[in-house]
C-alpha cells in the first residue's frame, strides 16, 4: 500500500527567501474580492497555505500589528510594512529589499 501525500491546490507557496516585490504578489493571490486590501480572512488564507499551525491565530496577530487604523484591513504601504515586519519575526520568512541572486 503506497501513501500518497499531496498538497491542496491553490497558490504555490512562496519561496521563504524573497524580495518585498515578491511577498507583496504572493499575498496579492490570497486578495479574494480584489480590492487591493488584504483583510483578516485573507491572510488567514495566505498563512493556512504556507502549512503554518494556528493560521488564525497568526492572522488575528498579524493584523494587530499592521493594521494601524483598525479597520480589519493592510491596505497602505505601511501597514504592509509591518505586516512585512511580522512575517520576518514570527514567520521566520527572510524578506529583503531586493537580492542579487
Amino acid at each position: 500500500m503506497a501513501i500518497v501525500c499531496c498538497v491542496p491546490a491553490g497558490p504555490a507557496l512562496p519561496n521563504r527567501d524573497m524580495t518585498v516585490k515578491e511577498f507583496k504578489a504572493w499575498l496579492k493571490r490570497f486578495d479574494s474580492d480584489h480590492d487591493g486590501r488584504i483583510s483578516r480572512e485573507e491572510l488567514k488564507q495566505a498563512l493556512r497555505s504556507l502549512h503554518t499551525w494556528f493560521a488564525w491565530w497568526k492572522a488575528r496577530q498579524g493584523m494587530k500589528e499592521a493594521d494601524s487604523n483598525r479597520n480589519g484591513q493592510i491596505e497602505d504601504a505601511q501597514e504592509m510594512a509591518r505586516l512585512v515586519a511580522f512575517a520576518q519575526q514570527h514567520l521566520h520568512m527572510k524578506i529583503s529589499e531586493s537580492y542579487w541572486g
